[in-house]
C-alpha cells in the first residue's frame, strides 16, 4: 500500500485509539516492579479502578487479554463437571461457552438469532426449571461485539432473584467498561471481567476479574486446576509474576482522563455516538444488525450489507482508499454485515468524519444505498453538542 497523508481512521470494535497522553505515559522508564515505586503505582490503580466498575469489591489485574479474565473466572468458581447456563448470541457468547467446554463444564446454551441480546424472561425459566440447582453460574456478556446488542444484566439479576437461583453471574464488560452503565454491586455481578483495550484506551494486555465476596466463597472450593490464574496469588494488592508495569502507568493517565471528563459524562457521549450511527445507517437505507432498540450497544453499531454485496469486499475498498479500518461480520455475520466501533478515545468530529468515510465507501464500492445519511447523523451531533443534560433525563 501506498503512504497515505493524515491520520488513519481506526473504527473497529477495538483495540481502539490511544490517547496521546496515556502513549507519553507508556513510554515511561521501566521501573523495578518489586520496588516502592511500583508498590504506590499498583496501590493506586487498584484503588480507582474500582469506581469504573462501580464496585467496593477487589479488582484484580492480570498481564493477559480478555480472554485471560474469562479463564480466571471459571477457574477460580467452578469444579470440573459443574453446570452452566451460557449463550449462543454472538459471537463472543458463543466462544467463552466453547471455552467453559474445554475447561470441562457442561454447558446449558440458549441460543438467540445474533440479532438480539439474551432474553431475561428466558432466563428466568430456565433456572425455574433447574429445581435441583445444578446450574452453578450464568455467562453473561454485556455487550456483545459481534452483533452490537447490549445485554440488560440488572433484569436478569432481578430474574435470578425471582426465583432463588443461587447460581453466580459471571459478566464479560470487555467492549462495555468505561463506555456504558455497568454496576457491578448494584446489580449483584459476582465476577466482571474486562480488557484494557476499548473504553479503558489502552493497548491490549491488561485482564480484569472484579471479585464479590460471594465469588470468593466459591473459589475456596472450586476444583479446577488453577496456577496462573489463580486469584489467592493476586488478592491483597499483588502481582505475583512481572507485571505490566509500563502499561499500568498508562492506565493511572487513562484514568486521569475519565476523572476529568467524567464517567456520566463518557457514558453519554457513547449514548450521543451510538444513535449519531444508527442515524446515518438508516439514512443510507441500510438495516442495524441490533433488532431491538432496547438492546442497542453504546460503543459498536453493526449494520447488514445489502443482498448480494460482500462486507468485506467493502472493507477492503475503504481501508485501501480512505486508510479507514472498519470492523468484520464475526461467525454467523461473516461477509453479511460490517461493524463500526464509536468508543473509547473519541468526538463528534472523529465520528463524522468516519461515518463520511463510509459513505464515500459505499459510493465507491457501488453499493445500493441511499445518499444523506452523514447528514443525518451531523444534524444530531449538532442539536444535541452541549446538551448532555437532556439526555441523562431520558
Amino acid at each position: 500500500m501506498t503512504y497515505q497523508p493524515g491520520r488513519q481512521f481506526l473504527q473497529i470494535p477495538g483495540p481502539t485509539n490511544i490517547p496521546e497522553r496515556v502513549l507519553r505515559a507508556i513510554a515511561a522508564p521501566v521501573l523495578d516492579h518489586r520496588g516502592p515505586d511500583f508498590a504506590r503505582l499498583a496501590s493506586e490503580v487498584l484503588a480507582r479502578i474500582k469506581p469504573i466498575f462501580k464496585t467496593a469489591q477487589p479488582v484484580l489485574i492480570f498481564p493477559a487479554s480478555g480472554t485471560g479474565a474469562w479463564e480466571a473466572a471459571i477457574v477460580n468458581t467452578l469444579s470440573p463437571g459443574d453446570k452452566v447456563l451460557g449463550f449462543d448470541s454472538g459471537q463472543f457468547s458463543l466462544l467463552w461457552t466453547n471455552m467453559a467446554r474445554k475447561l470441562g463444564l457442561e454447558v446449558e446454551t440458549l441460543a438467540t438469532d445474533w440479532r438480539r441480546a439474551p432474553d431475561p424472561a428466558l432466563i428466568e425459566a430456565a433456572l425455574a426449571e433447574d429445581r435441583e440447582k445444578k446450574i452453578k453460574a450464568v455467562l453473561l456478556i454485556h455487550n456483545e461485539t459481534a452483533n452490537g446488542c447490549m445485554t440488560r444484566v440488572a433484569e436478569i439479576r432481578q430474574a435470578m432473584d425471582r426465583v432463588g437461583h443461587p447460581a453466580l453471574l459471571l459478566v464479560d464488560t470487555i467492549s462495555s467498561l468505561g463506555s456504558a452503565d455497568f454496576r457491578m454491586d448494584e446489580w449483584g455481578v459476582d465476577v466482571a471481567i474486562g480488557g484494557s483495550q476499548k473504553g479503558l484506551m489502552l493497548p491490549a494486555g491488561l485482564a480484569f476479574c472484579a471479585v464479590s465476596e460471594k465469588a470468593l466463597a466459591a473459589s475456596k472450593q472450586a476444583k479446577l486446576p488453577r496456577s496462573y490464574w489463580d486469584w489467592d496469588s493476586y488478592l491483597g494488592g499483588n502481582f505475583p509474576y512481572t507485571p505490566a508495569c509500563n502499561l499500568l502507568f498508562g492506565l493511572r493517565e487513562a484514568l486521569n482522563l475519565i476523572d476529568a471528563e467524567g464517567l456520566e459524562n463518557i457514558f453519554i457521549r457513547h449514548a450521543h455516538h451510538a444513535e449519531a450511527t444508527r442515524r446515518a445507517i438508516r439514512g443510507w437505507g441500510l438495516e442495524v444488525v441490533c433488532a431491538e432498540p432496547k438492546d442497542y450497544s453504546r460503543s459498536i453499531t453493526a449494520a447488514f450489507m445489502p443482498e448480494g454485496c460482500s462486507a468485506d469486499a467493502f472493507r477492503k475498498l475503504v481501508l485501501e482508499r480512505f486508510n479507514m479500518p472498519l470492523g468484520g461480520g464475526l461467525g454467523r455475520l461473516a461477509d453479511k454485515a460490517f461493524r463500526i466501533g464509536h468508543l473509547g478515545d473519541t468526538n463528534d468530529l472523529m465520528l463524522g468524519g468516519a461515518l463520511f468515510g463510509v459513505e464515500m465507501g459505499l459510493a465507491a464500492a457501488r453499493i445500493p444505498h441511499k445518499a444523506g445519511g452523514v447528514q443525518q447523523a451531523l444534524n444530531y451531533l449538532a442539536d444535541q453538542s452541549g446538551n448532555t443534560a437532556r439526555l441523562a433525563a431520558e
